[in-house]
């Protein structure tokens, strides 16, 4: 048996220094490459030209994987701090939660506006690297420091001469591979943050060199002279524009109520035909993952329009604006300046201040409100696009999907299933009304025959859009019964699921029975086309009269027989007369539907396969056009003048019973 350790005093490890971050590294930075620990370096840098002290900000991409970030701002300070008796620059390499980026209150301090909140920063850098070396150029001289062993050796803080004006900070750090899945910063994602502070730091130039194997360099270099209104219209590319864009700022004054001197955004947005991609900052930082700037933006952006649309009486009866129809197609590049903004996690990838949604909306509702009531072609092509995506969303919400329990959809609790489960053989019985519905069940042979009762007709599906089709109680059941959901020809669906291999539609043989056939019909050439097609469906062609025959000497018994219509009726009573069986000795009733037939007669005459009648049902090669064409002028809401021309047309040709 293994001997547990003994848990006491000697148990506790106090981690110091940079420490914690060697034994954690996931805690405070990425691990998949370095990209984010050379970051906090470059933010650094971009903080000094967010104030002001800095127009150039260079990186380097060593061929040995070290990378070299220098500016030209105030030089990060080297005399010593007052408390803690070290060089300032030496406690910002080496102690978590130090740096010029706390005191905030006033909103005046040295980085007011700074990315940073966590104040990890460059000390993480240093932690997870194998080297940093430092050059501070200030106050007319330049100091250089270096940190080994992941910021345990820190060598001595030496002058290194004179720089008469120049000022700036270089900083290089060779990332220790250890703690990364690549030792190399991915050199597409840097350009992309550079890129990003060129375009937020407008007249400050962003460079990158990049060291090849033959020792020249690769360069590329940012400016965006016409700011985030320039870098979104890049964004967008050839993307077909609805408005033009709309680019501003706002900050809130010494006298402002609620929020600091200074805080607030910039923006530039734009509505387009297909989606371009958005992107999101915080004093300088990439927000890729969002967070509440950006809910800000949307809510002031969407009250705008709201208010441009209300004032013009734009929206039509019955329609509820919400923001995602007026934000779903805005594209944006937002830059927020919050004076103590809070992360959720080290890498800052979302913001999470809760008054960033209240500072945003309100920076950006009034000025964009009065951009649109200056510009009302723009502000009318942006209402038109936001009400048809709410009436796109209103239509979306109709839809119905089959109700299922479990993941699996129910079948209809109103089905006679049969026994078998072979196609081949089984069939289902559409069947018109619950009393016929009765019969049949009493009728059918429960090995292999199904009945669903229809309440009522069908709905007319013709111009009704496939997702909304379960909306209806009657084609939902017919659906999940089936097991095939609704598909256009030139689908190819799934027919797998099919449960039966015939549908056979049972109802009466009168003007209502035909209707409930064409409603039914509609639905499964307009929704259901593949059943028509691999010979599914059929038509039950139950008789319209019954004819009993009294017996006639001892070798023809009473008979009973059925006439499907008048036609057949008088050519039966022909035939028996000529048996020479009196006329008036033949008895004729008339059914007037399904429900008068008891389960013999509508076994015989309507579901045996030895003695029934139905008609299969086909569309002939070459006739889908007309087919369709027919289709549309019966059944379209659309076509009652053409209806009306066709039925004086064709009238006298129908021999309906009515």
């Amino acid at each position: 048996m293994a001997v547990t350790p003994a848990y006491d005093e000697s148990s506790f490890r106090v981690l110091k220094g940079l420490e914690p971050v060697r034994e954690r590294p996931g805690m405070y930075t990425r691990t998949d490459s370095p990209a984010h620990i050379i970051q906090e370096v470059i933010d650094n840098s971009a903080d000094e030209a967010l104030g002001g002290h800095a127009k150039n900000l260079h990186v380097l991409l060593h061929l040995d994987g070290s990378i070299t970030v220098t500016d030209d701002g105030r030089g990060i300070p080297v005399g010593l701090h007052p408390d803690e008796k070290i060089p300032v620059v030496v406690l910002a390499f080496t102690r978590l939660h130090a740096g010029g980026k706390f005191d905030k209150s006033a909103g005046n301090s040295a980085y007011a506006f700074s990315g940073g909140l966590h104040g990890v920063g460059v000390a993480v850098t240093n932690a997870l690297s194998t080297r940093v070396s430092v050059e501070v150029r200030r106050e007319g001289k330049i100091w250089t420091i270096d940190f080994s062993g992941g910021g345990e050796v820190v060598g001595a803080l030496t002058l290194a001469g004179t720089c008469g004006r120049h000022s700036g900070t270089r900083v290089r750090v060779w990332p220790d591979p250890k703690y990364f899945d690549t030792p190399r910063v991915p050199p597409a994602e840097l350009e992309r943050l550079l890129r990003s502070k060129a375009v937020l730091l407008p007249g400050v130039k962003v460079s990158l060199d990049i060291e090849q194997a033959d020792g020249s360099l690769t360069s590329k270099t940012w400016s965006y002279p016409d700011g985030l209104a320039g870098y979104l219209a890049e964004l967008a590319g050839n993307a077909e524009a609805v408005a033009p864009l709309y680019a501003s700022e706002k900050y809130a004054d010494a006298d402002h109520a609620e929020f600091a001197t200074g805080e607030g955004a910039a923006w530039a947005i734009g509505w387009h035909v297909d989606a371009v991609a958005s992107e999101s900052y915080v004093n300088l930082i990439p927000t890729v993952a969002g967070g509440t700037h950006e809910a800000g933006l949307r809510a002031g952006a969407f009250e705008a329009v709201k208010s441009f649309i209300e004032h013009r009486a734009l929206l039509p009866r019955g329609v509820k604006l919400q923001q995602d129809d007026v934000c779903g197609r805005m594209a944006y590049v937002l830059s927020a300046r919050i004076l103590d903004p809070q992360f959720q996690g080290q890498v800052k990838e979302k913001l999470n201040s809760r008054e960033a949604v209240k500072l945003v909306s309100s920076m950006i509702r009034d000025p964009f409100e009065i951009w649109l009531n200056q510009h009302v072609e723009a502000g009318k092509a942006i209402a038109e696009l936001s009400i048809k995506q709410a009436l796109a969303r209103q239509k979306n919400a109709q839809k119905v999907e089959k109700r299922k329990q479990s993941g699996v959809a129910v079948l209809p609790g109103k089905l006679s299933d049969c026994e078998s489960t072979d196609i081949a053989e089984n069939e289902l019985f559409l069947v018109e009304g619950d009393s016929a519905g009765g019969s049949a069940k009493m009728a059918r042979n429960k090995e292999t025959q199904a009945i669903l009762p229809l309440r009522g007709k069908v709905l007319n599906s013709w111009e009704v859009e496939p997702g909304r089709l379960f909306a209806n109680n009657e084609i939902h059941d017919i659906a999940v019964a089936l097991g095939v959901d609704p598909h256009r020809p030139e689908d190819s669906p799934d027919l797998s699921g099919l449960r039966y291999g015939k549908l056979i539609i049972m109802s009466d043989a009168d003007v209502d029975g035909a209707h409930i056939q064409t409603l039914l019909l509609t639905l499964f050439y307009r929704h259901f086309p593949a059943l028509i097609q691999h010979g599914h469906i059929y038509i039950a062609q139950p008789p319209l009269y019954r004819i009993d025959v009294p017996a006639s000497g001892k070798k023809r018994p009473a008979r009973r027989l059925y006439a499907l219509d008048e036609g057949e009726l008088v050519a039966i009573k022909d035939r028996l007369i000529k048996e020479g069986i009196r006329e008036d000795a033949v008895e004729v009733g008339r059914f007037k539907g399904l429900g008068e037939m008891n389960p013999d007669q509508l076994r015989e005459t309507a579901m045996s396969p030895a003695t029934r009648r139905v008609l299969p049902i086909v569309e002939r090669n070459g006739t889908g056009e007309s087919t369709r064409i027919l289709f549309n002028l019966l059944m379209g809401k659309g076509e009652a003048a053409g209806r009306r021309a066709w039925m004086e047309e064709n009238g006298h040709r129908v021999e309906a019973d009515i």
